[in-house]
């Protein structure tokens, strides 16, 4: 792939796009709204191209995936900030320390832009995760510049072209390339940075906008687990983990990673697992257009890698094969769903985010087995609780710390606009979505406006009398 973009054309568009923030002052509502009604239409009009591009980058991908997840997604996401934007950019109200607020001193914070933001988007959801953030920054009345993933380098190309078509330079640039230009990007000294992506890659992200000071937002991963209680419907929870698992072919960074499951209901959980992926594949995996493939050749040796480790080492193997099918020698990179059964932690699937359609499962006698586990691994983007017993369920969510949490489900909580999407730890920092997304992208600035009277001549020198007693009375438990 032909690279482009180097660090000194890459800083001339900086330039210009935060020249243009100052010449034009903070957009209005007007414009916040045009921006965002701009990328609705975008999406709208030219969403099959995208799907197809998205296909053709994985060597397949389900073109109704990516339309609900992709475009649909993102449509909602720019939609629910239209609707909102106005009243999110209201100033909020502060109170003022006594008895300032008696003689009507007034405080407030203000939402101002930022200016420019900075985009890194991955492989995964290239569109999504390229258009949904844009729903905050828009709001916020920002410009940006987006580096989206040269591993899906058809859909990055045409996102390219149609943001030209769409947005003038000074609005929003894409620049494409790899590694190196993926590198000068985040050098740059833009006035947020948002990177979605591996935390491998996170720590040379967060290293080079240090340079420069730049508030970064990351979006990360990590090893997200469930914990399926005793008193889980086993079926119901079965169809929820392997539709998680195998949207995307497991390629999300909020997968099920791996499940806890009742020692005595393990078959049970598998034969339920077994049967939902005969359910969504009844005609199986090699030729379904609705089961998506490993991105690329690195990554299907990577993760068939995990399953020849595991079985290796002793692990129990289960493919989740409806046709038992020869996936070997097939072009798309197509794995099976597969489960592994009681996985030990010297396994390479208990140590790297699987990113695919592998499930391990641990066996456990108590909830707090399984908890203690999850404390003693990195903090995870996710975690998911399936059970009926609401004291286990807040066992669970007050001992653990995660990113979010869905209940009775998988991945649902990021589908949510008006709860904040975000990691804590190796797993992210900061958070986007809705209110928080425009909070994100925007400064908070603080304003207290004085009163008239001079009160606070008293504090100042030379002090009196007056002044020992109001700083004494401040001292007071």
């Amino acid at each position: 792939m032909a690279l482009e973009g180097g660090p000194g054309e890459l800083g001339t568009i900086l330039a210009k796009q935060k020249a243009a923030h100052l010449r034009d002052g903070i957009p209005s509502v007007e414009k916040r709204i045009d921006w965002l009604d701009r990328s609705i239409d975008l999406l709208t009009t030219h969403g099959d191209k995208l799907n197809e591009a998205m296909r053709e980058d994985f060597g397949h991908r389900s073109v109704d995936q990516s339309n609900f997840t992709d475009i649909a997604g993102s449509i909602g996401a720019l939609k629910h900030a239209k609707k909102h934007v106005k009243t999110w950019m209201k100033p909020e109200k502060r109170s003022t320390d006594f008895p300032l607020g008696l003689f009507g001193a007034k405080a407030r914070i203000q939402y101002q832009p930022k200016g420019v933001i900075g985009v890194i988007s991955p492989w995964n959801f290239p569109v999504n995760l390229t258009f949904t953030p844009l729903a905050g920054v828009f709001a916020a009345g920002n410009r940006t510049m987006i580096k989206p993933s040269e591993f899906t380098e058809r859909t990055s190309e045409l996102m390219k072209q149609l943001f030209a078509e769409y947005y003038s330079e000074e609005e929003v640039a894409v620049v494409t390339g790899g590694p190196d230009v993926g590198a000068a990007f985040s050098k740059l000294a833009f006035d947020h940075l948002l990177f979605t992506g591996a935390t491998s890659i996170a720590y040379h992200v967060m290293r080079a906008a240090a340079d420069n000071l730049v508030p970064l937002t990351l979006e990360l991963g990590g090893k997200s687990p469930v914990i399926l209680g005793e008193s889980a419907d086993l079926e119901k929870a079965a169809k929820r983990i392997m539709a998680g698992k195998t949207l995307n072919a497991g390629q999300i960074c909020l997968a099920p990673d791996y499940a806890f499951v009742p020692k005595a209901k393990t078959q049970d959980f598998i034969k339920a697992a077994s049967a939902s992926v005969e359910s969504m594949f009844p005609t199986g995996i090699k030729d379904n257009e609705d089961y998506t493939s490993v991105i690329n050749q690195r990554h299907f040796e990577r993760l068939n890698g995990y399953i020849d480790d595991a079985r290796s080492k002793g692990a129990e193997v289960i493919n989740l094969n409806p046709k038992q099918e020869d996936l070997t020698q097939q072009p798309h990179h197509k794995i099976a769903p597969t489960i592994i059964v009681d996985p030990t932690d010297d396994m390479k699937v208990m140590q790297d985010e699987i990113f695919g359609p592998i499930l391990p499962i641990k066996t456990y006698g108590s909830t707090q087995e399984a908890v203690d586990y999850i404390n003693a691994h990195p903090r995870p983007l996710g975690l998911y609780y399936f059970g009926q017993d609401a004291d286990e369920r807040e066992h669970v969510l007050n001992n653990t710390t995660s990113g979010g949490v869905t209940v009775n489900d998988v991945i649902f909580h990021v589908a949510q606009e008006d709860l904040p999407f975000g990691g804590v730890g190796p797993s992210g920092m900061g958070s986007y979505h809705g209110v928080d997304g425009f909070r994100e992208f925007s400064h908070r600035k603080s304003v207290y406006t004085q009163v008239g009277p001079d009160l606070m001549a008293i504090a100042r020198p030379p002090y009196g009398e007056k002044y020992r007693k109001l700083v004494a009375g401040r001292l007071k438990k």
